[in-house]
């Protein structure tokens, strides 16, 4: 009995055997083995704990997915080489028919004294007249595809926070942009072109987004930011590469298959390549896949993730973290599929917390995008070499992404947003008040790059910005709300540049400086969590609201 060896244990002055000695360690040895205790994390709070955040694997997985933004670029950026409208000579022995060469457009000159340099094939304007009367429908066809871009980027947000996931959605949009590339080279008339480059716009409204919620949402808290704006590189230097692209190819027809084959190449070489979000896996209820990927991330970080850490949504991880089982079988439990969990833009509408930042997005987006294009359409009417000036635009915009991303954990998203959006208004607002002769030429064309400069950064900004306002169920779903609202902007921004004089300058200036007044209304998200559900959003938020 127990009372009996203590007594006798006492009584011989602590002589016991080495088994008894033994005994107490084995109990708790045997304690050990027969209970497992688990510890429930979130992803964030995982891969600062155990994963990394930002190592090879994040490196890797990122840079193969930002490629998709070069895509983008491509299938965006080739209407200013397609549609351009090509310089043109009076033909030989035309003299007397009434063409003069100085004359600054083809309009009122008698077909035949005058050709296309470069021949019909040039450009869709020279093979299908698109000059004079017909000029509208340059606009049009682009405006036509900025209108594509805006209805796919709120299907294609819907599609990859639910059943096809952020891969799967990146994988049909490459699919379906290869094939209408291909086939708008071979448009017969103008309104097969403007159908074909409606659909391409489609499927490019869901490049940007997938992508980038798919390459920074298995990084750390303190690393996406940076992450983040380091996105648009890859969009910029896929313009600087379409720039020779269309050199090289010259032929409308040409150069569309041409941006059209690195789709497909993308699709077969790197995608294989690329993992699924392990947020998209956790929030639909596949845990066990959750789980094996984070370990893959441990593993290729050099890190150990231990067996009994447990992956979960951050309302569950709000509570114990901690739980001791008493066998295997409730630990198993823990990581067996649960149902998925799923959400809408109702659900953002419903909810006080994301309604506003809703409607702040969308509005900062649109006005943003009214200005970011609007500027950029303007630098392009130089008269100038039309690739150099696609190359310098792309190239200068690099220096606000580098900028930005150094300050933008410094100092937070949003004085960065409201700085750069008025810093764009500000020089928006002096290019209004100049006039366009002489010297103060060189002056609103300053303004007009520093405005430019000024809203690439906010523009690069807020697709971070967005992504970290709302949780994983819905994260797509806003991020393609903002970007539809995005498309408006950029199929009104031609309108506002056709105002001439320093019209336009005026309405930049005003988009510019209420954006960044809207921009006050929203919450700073730095070193703040990514939430996986309505739910853990609300509560978090709704804790530090009280406080």
């Amino acid at each position: 009995m127990p009372t009996s060896s203590l007594s006798s244990s006492s009584d011989s002055g602590g002589d016991q055997s080495p088994d008894e000695l033994r005994s107490p360690l084995l109990s708790n040895a045997n304690k050990a083995v027969g209970e497992t205790e688990s510890e429930k994390l979130c992803i964030d709070d995982m891969l600062q704990k155990y994963c990394g955040e930002f190592g090879p694997y994040q490196m890797k997985h990122f840079v193969l997915t930002s490629l998709a933004w070069a895509l983008e670029a491509f299938h965006t950026m080739v209407m200013i080489f397609a549609d351009r409208e090509p310089a043109w000579r009076c033909l030989d022995g035309a003299a007397g028919s009434g063409c003069d060469a100085r004359a600054k457009t083809v309009c009122g000159l008698k077909p035949g004294s005058w050709e296309w340099i470069g021949g019909l094939g040039s450009s869709t304007v020279a093979e299908w007249g698109l000059v004079c009367e017909e000029k509208y429908k340059v606009g049009l066809a682009q405006a036509l595809f900025f209108g594509g871009c805006m209805i796919g980027a709120g299907v294609y947000g819907h599609l990859s926070d639910s059943f096809l996931g952020r891969k799967g959605s990146l994988t049909v949009v490459c699919i379906l942009n290869t094939i209408f590339g291909c086939l708008t080279a071979l448009s017969p008339n103008y309104w097969t072109y403007v159908l074909f480059r409606l659909l391409t716009g489609f499927s490019t409204g869901g490049v940007g987004l997938c992508a980038f919620v798919l390459a920074t949402e298995p990084v750390g808290p303190t690393k996406r930011g940076a992450a983040g704006m380091s996105t648009f590189y890859f969009f910029s230097t896929g313009i600087a590469i379409l720039s020779c692209v269309a050199y090289i190819f010259p032929q409308w027809r040409e150069l569309y298959i041409a941006s059209s084959i690195p789709s497909l190449l993308f699709l077969l070489i790197v995608l294989p390549f690329v993992s699924e979000s392990p947020r998209w896996y956790l929030v639909r209820g596949r845990i066990l896949e959750a789980m094996k990927l984070m370990r893959t991330i441990a593993k290729s970080n050099k890190n150990h993730l231990p067996e009994g850490v447990v992956l979960t949504l951050d309302e569950e991880a709000s509570n114990d973290t901690t739980t001791t089982n008493e066998d295997d079988q409730t630990y198993k439990e823990l990581l067996e599929s649960k149902e998925a969990i799923s959400g809408s833009l109702i659900d953002v509408i419903k909810s006080p917390v994301t309604r506003i930042r809703l409607f702040l997005a969308v509005a900062i987006n649109f006005l943003c995008s009214v200005v970011y294009y609007g500027l950029s359409l303007n630098v392009v009417n130089l008269e100038t070499n039309l690739y150099i000036n696609v190359l310098l635009n792309a190239v200068a915009e690099m220096p606000a992404f580098t900028i930005t991303a150094i300050l933008l954990d410094k100092y937070g998203r949003k004085p960065l947003a409201i700085g750069t959006l008025w810093f764009s208004g500000v020089f928006c607002f002096v290019g209004s008040l100049v006039g366009n002769v002489g010297m103060w030429k060189v002056v609103r064309m300053v303004c007009g790059i520093l405005g430019i400069f000024g809203m690439a950064g906010t523009y690069n900004l807020l697709f971070i910005y967005t992504m970290e306002l709302f949780p994983t169920v819905v994260r797509n779903a806003a991020l393609g709300c903002a970007t539809q609202a995005a498309q408006m902007g950029a199929i009104l921004a031609p309108f506002v540049v056709v105002l001439g004089g320093g019209l336009p300058f005026s309405v930049f200036a005003v988009c510019g400086v209420v954006g960044g007044m809207f921009a006050f209304y929203l919450p700073e998200t730095l070193n703040k969590p990514l939430y996986d559900t309505m739910a853990g959003m609300e509560d978090k938020e709704g804790a530090c609201l009280s406080v």
